[in-house]
């Protein structure tokens, strides 16, 4: 467990700070257990994981499902299991890896994990609404909508929330429609701009 609380420590010193690192050669099974990790996060179930903590837990998990692996890639890079700056380095090196395979939900699950404090008690939920514009792929959907005045809105589609099963079959069909988005700020780390950045969150939408 200490092992895979050194790689989790390493994944989380990247999501607070930048990707960036220096290259290093792949071996074989490094890029085993990186394949492995990655399928296993792909099979999470992200719309059951809302909080930083529940994030934390899960990307455990994958990691402490391939232990076998992890012994195989300490003899690999030729480092001991208890040396902690060699295993966060290993830690590092895989999360960059994944990053770089654009693992589809480690990319989302990262940010759940960099998630900043929010308020828990209260509902932080607003709403506005306009007519659809479309969506756009940035690493993560975001939905666009012009409101009355004529201003392009962007919305951080992150988890499932009521109303996005309509989305996930093609959106032509609601181009121009008016649509009432539910959503709240959040702060997450965007690797993409290596920064913290607050985020329109959607909770819910209803076209109407």
């Amino acid at each position: 467990m200490k092992r895979i609380t050194l790689l989790l420590f390493a994944l989380l010193s990247i999501c607070t700070k930048s990707f960036a690192q220096s290259e290093h050669v792949i071996g074989p099974v490094e890029r085993k257990i990186t394949d492995s990790i990655c399928a296993s996060v792909n099979k999470l179930d992200l719309s059951k994981i809302n909080t930083q903590e529940q994030a934390v837990a899960a990307y455990t998990q994958c990691v402490g499902d391939h232990i076998d692996l992890l012994n195989d890639l300490a003899t690999e890079r030729n480092v001991d299991m208890a040396d902690e700056v060699a295993m966060k380095k290993v830690g590092i090196d895989l999360a960059f890896n994944l990053y770089k395979m654009k693992c589809e939900k480690f990319m989302k699950l990262s940010t759940l994990m960099a998630m900043k404090s929010m308020d828990k008690g209260v509902s932080l939920e607003q709403v506005t609404t306009g007519a659809f514009k479309r969506i756009d792929n940035k690493g993560f959907n975001y939905i666009v909508i012009k409101d009355a005045e004529g201003n392009e809105k962007s919305f951080l589609w992150l988890r499932q929330f009521p109303g996005s099963e309509k989305f996930t079959n093609g959106v032509s069909q609601y181009a121009g429609k008016k649509i009432k988005i539910g959503w709240q700020e959040i702060e997450v780390y965007l690797p993409q701009a290596k920064g913290y950045y607050k985020v329109k969150e959607i909770t819910s939408l209803d076209v109407q």
